[in-house]
């Protein structure tokens, strides 16, 4: 089973798209403007659905997991594989040996913990013809770091929640909503919520290497984004309506200048390039707060689309070195979109 989409505006329903059907790689493709891109992390919702939106585009997809039973494993149309973790030693040199292999044109990942092994490996993999579309390793590492992100939305005046490692608990000012997770985690995995600094330094015993912060209430929203190399951004909003295992359930796109101006900041004050996502509030009292941005699609990313941004389609011309089209990113406000479970019926692919 797996997460998808339906979107709405009024009355009107859209369904997804039909993936199409793959071929094998071969100089006619190429020549005929047909690329093979390899996605990663197709066990995740944002892996999926943008495997289906390449696919969707009349190109080939390798989809990759490092979970034998990944639903992306499934399907229909693609090439399959299974690598191993990005935290296992073995995961550059099983990439390259992939690459060798099934000689992809580009890779679009979609896990954060392999995007610094992406950039430390871009010279070999441009040896191998294989394009990326990342940041620098400094913007990766602040992504990945709630403590190093805090730090350079603060040096660039970006405005978010309050933030202290461990050792600093002493320095918050008395009891006020907290929230203490990992430091380097995803989703709303080892999240907890407290209400005074004591409380936060017992969850932080729990914690594999916590951070603490400010409970921010209000508005959550995503922006789907797109930055160019000349550092121009497109920004997508949505509401995050209905929220489950830090996954947005249901969302809604809104148009707010103060918010677009926010997450640009964000995006110049980390050097962003290329497809990621920002999260943040709206507060009860109208600031704009930053929490995160990801250098990767977000799993709500279909919604971008479904109002009438070229997501996808933009992110693959900015991969093959095209300019990006701005204009084909314009979007309307108050499409929304409501993530269901469907169920793909398959045959054993015998993998593992």
């Amino acid at each position: 089973m797996t997460a998808t989409t339906a979107t709405t505006g009024g009355t009107s329903i859209a369904a997804p798209a039909a993936a199409g059907a793959s071929r094998p790689g071969t100089a006619a493709s190429r020549a005929a403007g047909v690329a093979r891109v390899l996605v990663t992390g197709v066990g995740g919702v944002p892996g999926f659905d943008l495997a289906r939106g390449v696919l969707a585009r009349g190109h080939q997809v390798v989809v990759v997991d490092a979970e034998p039973l990944a639903v992306g494993l499934a399907l229909p149309g693609t090439t399959a594989r299974v690598v191993v973790r990005a935290d296992d030693p073995r995961y550059p040199e099983a990439l390259l040996a992939l690459c060798r292999e099934l000689r992809p044109d580009a890779i679009l990942s979609t896990v954060e913990a392999e995007l610094v092994h992406l950039v430390a490996l871009r010279e070999a993999l441009t040896g191998l013809g294989v394009r990326t579309w990342l940041p620098g390793c400094d913007t990766v590492l602040a992504c990945v770091d709630k403590a190093r992100f805090h730090q350079v939305m603060t040096g660039h005046g970006v405005p978010g929640p309050a933030t202290w490692l461990p050792e600093d608990l002493h320095l918050i000012p008395g009891p006020m909503p907290l929230v203490v997770k990992p430091r380097r985690g995803q989703g709303a995995r080892g999240v907890h919520f407290c209400a005074d600094p004591l409380q936060a330094a017992t969850l932080c015993e729990l914690v594999e290497d916590p951070i603490v912060q400010q409970r921010v209430t209000g508005r959550e929203f995503t922006a789907d984004c797109l930055v160019d190399d000349d550092a121009t951004a497109s920004v997508v909003l949505r509401y995050r309506l209905l929220v489950k295992g830090g996954l947005s359930m249901v969302s809604r796109t809104f148009a707010d200048p103060a918010v677009t101006d926010t997450v640009r900041r964000a995006l110049t004050a980390l050097g962003m390039v290329g497809a990621c996502c920002a999260q943040g509030f709206v507060t009860d009292d109208d600031r704009v707060l930053i929490t995160e941005v990801n250098a990767r699609v977000a799993g709500g990313f279909p919604l971008a689309e479904a109002a009438g941004a070229d997501l996808v389609g933009q992110l693959l011309a900015g991969l093959f070195g095209r300019p990006v089209d701005h204009d084909r990113m314009a979007y309307t406000p108050g499409r929304t979109l409501t993530k269901y479970i469907e169920t793909l019926s398959t045959a054993d692919r015998g993998l593992s």
